[in-house]
C-alpha cells in the first residue's frame, strides 16, 4: 500500500510501505475510514524535533477492524472502531486510576496517515460503535482519537466546573476543542485568546464568549481588565510554548488550575515563581481513552461536531500539501480522506 513517510524536515511523502499485519496476538488491523493531519506533527516537519530515519506518520484514527490477533477477545472483524493515540491494555494501575495515557504498556500509534494500519492492545485501546456510522459521522469521530480527547482533557485537568470562568491560550485544533470542552462541562465565561478571524468565529461558534487578540504581557493585561483583576479558576494551555505558558500562569487566580495540553518545547519554570503562584498544574499526553466512550455518544447522538474542526479535506495522496497548509496556517485542520 501507499502510506505518509516524514523523511526530514518539509520532506514528507506518500509513498510504497509493506501492509500492516499482525505482529503480536494483541494487536488489530483496520482498514481507516478517514485520517489526518496533528499539530505535534509539525514539530518534525519544522524540523524541531530530531528525527535520525524516516518516519511513518499518523496517530488519529477511526475504521473498521479487518483482522484481529488470537489474543483479542472483546474487538472483533466488521466493528467500526474509535481509538486513543496512546495505545493502553486499559487493566493496569495507572489505566484503572483513569490515565491510560501512563498505562504499564504505553506505546504511541504510527502510521495511521495510511489507508490501513496496525494497532497494538486493541482490547484496550479500540472503542466499537453499536452500528456502522453514516458516513456524516466520520469527521466528528475522527476527531475524538485525539484532537477533542485532548482538549477535553485539557478542561478537566483544569478543573472546569459549572458556572466558572475559563480561559483557553491557543487557537489550534486543540485549544478550540478545549473551547468544546469547556461549554460542555458548564463553564459560564470562555475567554479564547486568538488573533486569526476565522478561528475566533469557530471559537465562538464552540462556546467562547470573549475573544482577546492580544498576547504576552498585553494579553495577560486584557484578561485581568476582563475578571476585575481576579483572573480565571481554570485555564488551558494548547500551545507548549514559553511564552503561552507564561501567559496562562499569568492569567490563572491563586488557587486555580492550568492544563497544560500543549507538548512543551523551551518551556522552563522557576521555583520561586511556582511557590508564589499557588497554581495547580495537570497536563500531559491526555488519557483519551478515558473520555473515548462519552465522547462519541455526544457525537452520536449530535450533542456536539467536532469535526468542524476540519476546515481542509484533501486525498490523502495530497497528504503533503495538507503538511504545508498546517504550517502555513492556511488550514487549522487537515483531514485526509480515504479511498
Amino acid at each position: 500500500m501507499y502510506a505518509t513517510v516524514m523523511h526530514g524536515p518539509g520532506d514528507v511523502r506518500y509513498e510504497r510501505v509493506e501492509d500492516p499485519k499482525i505482529l503480536k496476538p494483541t494487536d488489530a488491523i483496520i482498514k481507516l475510514a478517514a485520517t489526518c493531519i496533528c499539530g505535534s506533527d509539525l514539530w518534525s516537519y519544522r524540523g524541531l524535533q530530531k528525527q535520525d530515519v524516516p518516519s511513518h506518520m499518523g496517530h488519529e484514527y477511526c475504521g473498521v477492524v479487518v483482522e484481529v490477533g488470537s489474543d483479542v477477545r472483546t474487538i472483533k472483524p466488521g466493528q467500526f472502531v474509535v481509538g486513543s493515540f496512546c495505545l493502553s491494555d486499559n487493566t493496569c494501575p495507572h489505566c484503572q486510576f483513569g490515565f491510560q495515557s501512563s498505562c504499564q504498556q504505553r506505546e504511541f500509534m504510527t502510521g495511521a496517515q495510511a489507508p490501513y494500519a496496525r494497532v497494538p492492545l486493541a482490547d484496550g485501546t479500540l472503542v466499537a460503535t453499536q452500528d456502522i456510522p453514516d458516513a456524516s459521522m466520520i469527521p466528528h469521530l475522527l476527531a475524538v482519537s485525539d484532537v477533542l480527547g485532548t482538549g477535553w482533557f485539557g478542561a478537566v485537568a483544569a478543573n472546569v466546573r459549572e458556572g466558572g470562568t475559563v480561559v483557553v491560550v491557543g487557537d489550534g485544533a486543540v485549544g478550540l476543542m478545549g473551547v468544546m470542552a469547556a461549554q460542555q462541562l458548564g463553564a459560564g465565561r470562555i475567554i479564547a485568546m486568538s488573533r486569526h478571524e476565522s478561528r475566533a468565529a469557530l471559537a465562538r461558534e464552540f462556546g467562547a464568549t470573549d475573544i482577546v487578540t492580544e498576547r504576552g504581557e498585553d494579553g495577560i493585561g486584557r484578561i485581568m481588565d476582563l475578571t476585575n483583576g481576579v483572573g480565571a479558576e481554570s485555564v488551558i494551555e494548547a500551545v507548549g510554548m514559553e511564552q503561552s505558558m507564561q501567559q496562562a500562569m499569568g492569567v490563572c487566580r491563586p488557587g486555580g488550575s492550568i492544563g497544560y495540553v500543549g507538548v512543551p518545547h523551551g518551556v522552563t519554570f522557576d521555583g520561586q515563581q511556582l511557590f508564589f503562584k499557588q497554581q495547580r498544574m495537570l497536563g500531559g499526553p491526555a488519557p483519551v481513552r478515558r473520555f473515548l466512550p462519552d465522547l462519541m455518544d455526544r457525537v452520536l447522538q449530535g450533542k456536539i461536531q467536532p469535526g468542524k474542526v476540519f476546515d481542509q479535506i484533501l486525498p490523502i495522496a495530497e497528504v503533503a500539501e495538507g503538511y504545508k497548509a498546517m504550517d502555513e496556517r492556511r488550514a487549522i485542520k487537515t483531514m485526509l480522506v480515504v479511498e
